[in-house]
């Protein structure tokens, strides 16, 4: 009886355990690949604790995580912000434009001070890059602070082309960035278990930004549409930066000519799809604009 107590513990750990074990794992992991001692007994003593550490969360999310999960929900509703959230898309937006906008100013700084380091012109196309996320955020959480959603449609309109615009110009810093990584060999590495979250990051806020940029359509608010492209925006250049980690990572028996052409062909896709939805909300809304203005010239 003891041991199948134990054994239940030892499967079913609290979630604070799972996420102390988490961090460990993933930094051990990073230590041993970095510092290339992955045949040391500090790194068969991180892999065991890496292997347990999976095992027990994928038993968590695939038996205990959907149990609790309407114990959670129900928790949730019942605290008025958490409510708030969960069923005001308008406030959601607000709230993911604030935080979204304040890690785009922390990454910029990061950037920022990383050139002042190693003086590499690679963290320069990341600051602009981040810059001009963050200006396009900042311009939307100002108009939602004043306005709020869907109450002006003139001023939501003029907001959209201003934003779509500055998206446009995404494309310079894109372009820099990605010239780097063909000729300078620049780019992003992530070592050990890093790399597959990354990944599975990577996925999740491509997909999440594709369904959410569908699902908002329906509350007809420009602003809001305008918040899911920029984030789209930013998840497809995450998708780039993948890219030339996984090479780096998995890429030593593949040519350099078909890396090289597997990042142009990636950067020249993500760089038109940015251009075509910037040209889009830019048509689209100029001409509502036009059709408002002409209606009330008729009044």
């Amino acid at each position: 009886m003891e041991w199948k107590i134990v054994g239940k513990k030892l499967l079913f750990p609290p979630v604070w355990v799972i996420a102390v074990l988490s961090v460990i794992s993933a930094t051990t992991l990073v230590f041993v690949f970095t510092k290339g001692i992955s045949e040391s007994l500090i790194a068969y003593v991180s892999y065991v604790v890496a292997f347990y550490t999976l095992s027990v969360v994928c038993i968590f999310f695939l038996i205990v995580f959907p149990k609790q999960y309407k114990a959670i929900k129900q928790k949730v509703y019942k605290n008025p912000f958490g409510k708030r959230y969960m069923t005001d898309a308008a406030f959601r937006t607000q709230i993911s434009l604030y935080s979204s906008f304040s890690m785009n100013l922390l990454y910029v700084g990061v950037n920022a001070l990383s050139y002042v380091l190693y003086h590499s012109m690679w963290f320069v196309c990341l600051a602009v890059y981040y810059i001009i996320l963050a200006g396009m955020r900042f311009l939307l959480v100002r108009y939602a602070k004043g306005n709020g959603f869907g109450k002006n449609r003139m001023g939501e309109l003029k907001r959209t082309v201003s934003c779509s615009y500055i998206l446009l110009t995404i494309n310079f810093a894109l372009s820099g960035a990605v010239l780097m990584i063909l000729y300078q060999n620049k780019g992003y590495e992530y070592h050990g278990i890093l790399i597959y979250v990354m990944a599975l990051y990577t996925f999740y806020i491509t997909t999440n930004a594709i369904v959410n940029l569908v699902k908002y359509r329906k509350y007809k608010s420009p602003v809001m549409t305008m918040a899911k492209v920029i984030t789209l925006s930013a998840a497809l250049v995450s998708m780039l930066t993948l890219e030339t980690a996984m090479f780096a990572q998995f890429g030593q028996d593949m040519s350099p000519e078909n890396k090289w052409l597997m990042i142009a062909l990636t950067g020249a896709g993500v760089s038109i799809i940015v251009v075509a939805m910037s040209i889009y909300m830019i048509m689209k809304s100029t001409k509502e604009i036009k059709k408002l203005r002409g209606t009330q010239n008729g009044k």
